[in-house]
Formats: structure tokens, C-alpha cells, sequence
């Protein structure tokens, strides 16, 4: 496994193919992943605003997560939590948990609340998932490029209808990485048109 170890922010755990793709790198051996039980339940929280069964179905692959990454999840760091200042209150215990696990950096798309500056005090860089996935893809193409057939054939399932790959990482607000795999599809095809 990869040293490096990522605190994943509620916003990120959320969306479904976002947290598919992020969380199937890390099972890949990647990146290791951080959060807390706070932010497991925001993620829970905000799937009611699918109505029930988003709720149900987060909460399904909330027991899906703590089975799999059972060291994953830290405890609130409340002493931490009281020597920090961020714009949102209610975010400060995610930079705590950070801080208190030794997390190499904070993944979240919510940038002006976690400011860099702040977090570089800690030791901390923050990453938001598109850029992070394209960096990772650089270094490992064909995983990535696996990941995400893997994650676009989960779609297709679920949803009942095809998905084409570079559209439903784009829906998911990955463009960087639905560009790099597009990239790499349109290279696959002209090797195979000269041969």
C-alpha cells in the first residue's frame, strides 16, 4: 500500500460514482483512506435528500466500508478540534480527525472552508478528488483505467441503461479524469486502426 494516507471529507463519500471511484483506488492499494464516524454520518444525513432509500441505500454502504476498512474510521479528536480555527465551524472536526490520525491530506471539494494555508500549518495538503485521480492516473493508467470500467459497469447495472464512460465521470464531477481516460480510449483506437 501506498504510504500516503487521505482524510475523506463527507462531500466526497457522498455522491456515488465519486466515492466509487476514489474508494476502488484505495482498495487497489493506492492510497490509504481516513474518516470518522461524524463524517460517515453526514454522508447518511445527505442521502436523505434522495428521500428514504438513499438514506437506506448510504447507510448499506456505510456497513459495506467499516467491513472493509475496519482501521479507517478514527475517533472525534475534541482536543484537537479546540485549537483550530477554520471559516466553518462545523468543519473543524475534520481537519482534527486529520491532524489526530497523521492523515497526509484532506480530500474534499470544499476548498474555500479548508484553507491551504491552515492546513500547510499541519502538515496537511488538501486534494480534491478529480485532480488527485488524474494525478493517480498518471502514475497508473491501467489501474485507473480499470477502476473506472468497473465503476461505469456498476452504473450500467444499477441504472439499467448505458452509460457512456467519459459522460458519467463528468455527471460525477471528475472532468479531469473522464478527459485523461478519454485520451487514453481515442490513443487505444488508432493503435488498433493501423494495425
Amino acid at each position: 500500500m501506498s504510504g500516503q494516507r487521505i482524510l475523506i471529507d463527507a462531500c466526497v463519500l457522498y455522491p456515488s460514482v465519486m466515492h466509487q471511484m476514489v474508494l476502488a483506488t484505495a482498495a487497489r492499494g493506492l492510497f490509504e483512506p481516513i474518516w470518522s464516524t461524524r463524517i460517515l454520518e453526514e454522508w447518511a444525513r445527505a442521502a436523505q435528500k434522495l428521500g428514504p432509500v438513499g438514506e437506506a441505500q448510504a447507510r448499506g454502504e456505510i456497513a459495506v466500508l467499516r467491513a472493509e476498512w475496519p482501521r479507517a474510521e478514527r475517533a472525534a479528536a475534541p482536543g484537537t478540534e479546540r485549537r483550530l480555527f477554520l471559516p466553518d465551524p462545523n468543519d473543524v472536526h475534520v481537519l482534527a480527525v486529520a491532524i489526530e490520525a497523521g492523515a497526509d491530506a484532506l480530500m474534499t471539494m470544499n476548498a474555500k472552508d479548508f484553507p491551504k494555508s491552515v492546513l500547510t500549518q499541519e502538515g496537511i495538503t488538501r486534494v480534491d478528488p478529480d485532480s488527485y485521480l488524474r494525478g493517480l492516473w498518471e502514475k497508473h493508467p491501467d489501474v485507473l483505467a480499470q477502476v473506472a470500467q468497473d465503476v461505469l459497469a456498476r452504473a450500467e447495472r444499477l441504472s439499467g441503461k448505458e452509460w457512456l464512460l467519459r459522460k458519467l465521470l463528468k455527471k460525477a464531477r471528475l472532468p479531469k479524469l473522464a478527459k485523461a481516460l478519454g485520451e487514453i480510449g481515442r490513443r487505444s483506437d488508432h493503435r488498433e486502426v493501423r494495425h
